[in-house]
């Protein structure tokens, strides 16, 4: 496994492309898939904006990008799955785009970079494709949807659209020692994003501005993508879980939650941090973060492999219980507000989900029919198996639209004590994300952004020229 100390000699090495090949291709096989078949993925097309004639900003497809490692617009892959061999596409050279883009990636090139076997023009696939289906007899494997029209599979005696795009993103919930140091490595960039937010979030005059910090982060330091739209939520807009707008004047709120993470060679970084604008908390916002910070501290605590993500989630609701009891904001008994689920007016979404090519990665057989309203937005349910990648992100929001609902419920309002309640709406909300890696014996948190109080707090009163 690529330590923190090492992660960066790891990423060195070559994206391992035919590892991940071979393992969608054993995924298959033992699930009956044809053992002398072919795998075959496209990359994104390279398109124009409407009615203009500049590019859609572009973005790999993660199957793709999975079994090669490429970055390349308008490229193809195949897996012979007998041979064990991987080939790659990439477009030619073609002399009227060089004038305006300059040359591109050459095969040569393409070889030395990427961990494949082969690598061909687009011009081959075709021909390839007829040359390696063996007697005719094997079957393609491919994602609906995901195949241009041009291609042809008539040389294969079956045609598999179903079991590839499970394969893949069943095999992508288990992380290479490669793909750990890419996560590490993006949340090292995204940390320092947080930090210079922290350093001047004391002279902002809206969210904005905070919002340019961060993004300026992560571009000085070679990270030209977010892993998704950053959340820069000052006082009562944090009670809003998906906050985008970034637009809200600074004013006299306390409290700003940011979340936000860069991407790093396709691999992202999601981190949420809660704190003073101005480095000071209220009574009100300290009393919120402390129970959301012990409810973190209480959940990462029993990671590991086998760990039912369940219980950890009930975990963090029934830390919640106890603390809002504490505050005044419950009443009752802790476990028939935990029964009733009345914690979820305060925490609605899930404790969190697996990361990795994707912010909301594949894999977590979320059932979001559940009826019962504290798993109804689980994005992972089950056990969590060594070398995956979780969130863990508990909070507590005081968003009206959410809470007035439990209030006007004499079942649920009696567990509210309302006048004290009254006292926490400029909170806004709280929520605290680091990403953590599961191990066979324990966790590894990935995430090195601060948060415990003092240590954002001094980042805070030290100012941006610090």
């Amino acid at each position: 496994m690529g330590t923190a100390e090492n992660y960066e000699d790891v990423l060195k090495g070559k994206y391992p492309a035919k590892a991940h090949a071979k393992k969608v291709a054993d995924w298959i096989v033992a699930r009956g898939g044809d053992k002398a078949g072919t795998i075959y993925l496209e990359a994104q097309k390279q398109r124009l904006l409407e009615d203009n004639d500049a590019p859609v900003p572009f973005r790999q497809r993660r199957f793709f990008y999975y079994l090669s490692g490429c970055n390349l617009a308008d490229s193809y892959l195949t897996y012979d799955i007998g041979d064990d061999k991987l080939a790659l596409f990439i477009p030619p050279i073609e002399p009227d785009e060089v004038i305006w883009s300059g040359l591109p990636m050459t095969v040569e090139e393409a070889k030395e970079k990427y961990d494949v076997d082969e690598v061909k023009t687009t011009a081959d696939v075709n021909s390839h494709l007829a040359s390696t289906s063996t007697s005719a007899q094997s079957t393609i494997f491919a994602i609906p949807g995901q195949v241009s029209d041009d291609i042809t599979f008539l040389s294969y005696k079956e045609k598999d659209f179903d079991l590839l795009k499970v394969a893949i993103e069943t095999c992508r919930v288990t992380k290479s020692d490669y793909e750990v140091a890419l996560l590490r490595k993006a949340n090292e960039v995204s940390t320092g994003g947080h930090v210079d937010v922290m350093r001047a979030a004391s002279k902002a005059k809206n969210e904005t501005q905070l919002e340019a910090v961060f993004v300026k982060s992560h571009l000085e330091q070679n990270a030209k993508n977010p892993a998704y739209h950053p959340i820069v939520a000052a006082g009562e807009n944090g009670a809003t879980l998906h906050y985008t707008s970034n637009d809200a004047l600074i004013t006299n709120q306390n409290l700003l939650l940011l979340d936000a993470g860069a991407e790093w060679n396709n691999y992202c970084a999601d981190i949420t941090r809660t704190f003073p604008l101005k480095g000071e908390f209220t009574e009100e916002s300290l009393g919120i973060y402390k129970i959301v910070l012990e409810m973190q501290k209480q959940t990462v605590a029993v990671l590991k492999e086998s760990v039912l993500w369940d219980g950890v989630h009930e975990l963090a609701h029934k830390v919640l219980i106890d603390g809002l009891l504490k505050l005044g904001i419950l009443k009752g008994s802790a476990d028939e507000i935990f029964q009733a689920r009345t914690s979820v007016a305060f925490m609605p979404h899930g404790l969190g989900h697996y990361l990795g090519m994707d912010v909301h990665d594949t894999g977590g057989n979320a059932n979001y029919k559940d009826t019962d309203p504290m798993f109804k937005y689980l994005r992972v349910r089950g056990k969590l198996p060594a070398k995956s990648v979780i969130t863990v992100e508990p909070g507590c929001y005081f968003c009206r639209f959410i809470i007035e609902p439990f209030l006007e419920n004499a079942e649920q309002a009696k567990f509210i004590d309302k006048v004290v309640l009254d006292r926490y709406w400029s909170v806004g909300g709280v929520r605290i994300e680091d990403n953590v890696l599961i191990t066979e014996s324990g966790h590894e948190n990935l995430t090195p952004a601060p948060k415990e109080i003092d240590d954002m707090l001094n980042i805070i009163k030290s100012g941006p020229d610090c």
